[in-house]
Formats: C-alpha cells, structure tokens, sequence
C-alpha cells in the first residue's frame, strides 16, 4: 500500500533524492525538493483511501528540516516527533550542526504519570520493593530513550520520578513527615539508579 508504491510509482517521478522509514504505521517520508514533498503530500491521501484507510490529521503534516545555514540566517527549520523522541536541529559536540533527538514531550509525560500510578497504587508496600520496581522502570527508560544528546531529559525524568516517589510516601500516613532533607537521607539507602546513555553515536562511529 505504501512501501511497494512510493519505490516504485512516486519515487521515479521525482526531481531530487528522496526515502522513507516506517516502524508498523508510523511513517517519515524525507525530501530534497519541497516541490516533490507537496505533490506527494496531496497524492497520499486517495492512495490512503482506496485501501479504506485515512492519514492522522494531527500526526501528517509537512516540515521544513533543511539543515541552518551559517550565521543563522533563513528560517529556523522545524521539528518532528517519531518513535517517542522529536528531531530537531542542534549542535555536534564539536559545534556542527546535527541532527539532534530528545524525548517527546507527550512520551515524558506519559511515562511519568504511568510512574505516578505505580507509586499512588503501591505507596504501602515495603520500601525496598517500591525501589526494585523503579528502580527498573527507570533502567528500561533509559534503555529506551538513554540516547546521544539526550542526557537533559533523562536526569529530568529522574528528578521526577524521585519527586513523584517522594509525594506518595508522604502520604502513606497523615502525619506527612517526607521533607526533602529527610528524603534526601532516605535515598542514600534507597538510591535509585542515576541517568544513563545506553546508546551513544560516538560508540558506534568509532566501532563500525
């Protein structure tokens, strides 16, 4: 329905270089020439249609992603969200301009209310269960998100996860004795694990 067609229908029409990733029905279509981005932008919906299926209004839109010109002249050039991260433009560790991915805005909060659900549900259970569990929900987050640039977001979603923990042992009782000085001396018997960047570009660069 779209693999087969953009290969072979759409891309020998086209003017400039052009591909695409699909991960199950998210879709990034990337083009060189805007002309050829709008023609197919107007053709995908019928090709959507005639298999009974409608694009996401809010999701399909097109984005202006040209890399900054030097001196930061022109327009800024947009972002997009894929896969739970937006892309976005940045700069290299050695001050070139990079394409950059931190965790969307909408997956953050996601996560940490789903963290905030566990805490709320299982705020009676002993402490150093309450640990193990975010402990590994921290692990697989950063498992996930725990890429090169992101480190910013990560340690966010740390300290709230630790604010989020905090909160709800405050209230396994009404006395409401959780300061922040007496959590700080809990979590040095309770430490969760700190942020971590599990997959990193300079590893891989410098092993491929």
């Amino acid at each position: 329905m779209l693999d087969g067609w953009f290969e072979d229908v759409a891309r020998p029409r086209l003017r400039g270089r052009s591909f695409f990733v699909r991960y199950a029905d998210d879709t990034v279509l990337v083009f060189e020439n805007e002309e050829d981005a709008r023609r197919v932008f107007e053709v995908l919906p019928k090709r959507f249609a005639k298999y009974g299926l409608n694009l996401h209004p809010e999701k399909t839109r097109l984005v202006a992603f040209e890399r900054p010109r030097k001196g930061g002249d022109g327009p800024r050039p947009g972002t997009f969200d894929y896969l739970g991260f937006t892309h976005y433009w940045g700069r290299a560790r050695r001050g070139s301009p990079a394409v950059l991915r931190k965790t969307a805005r909408d997956r953050f909060t996601w996560s940490l209310r789903a963290v905030s659900h566990w805490c709320r549900k299982h705020r009676h259970s002993q402490i150093a269960e309450q640990q193990r569990v975010l402990g590994q929900k921290l692990r697989g987050h950063y498992a996930y998100y725990g890429i090169t640039g992101n480190y910013s977001a990560l340690s966010r979603f740390h300290r709230a996860t630790q604010a989020v923990w905090r909160k709800w042992l405050d209230r396994r009782s009404h006395r409401g004795m959780m300061r922040w000085d007496r959590f700080w001396r809990f979590q040095e018997r309770y430490p969760l694990p700190p942020p971590r960047v599990i997959h990193t570009v300079y590893r891989l660069a410098a092993t491929s």
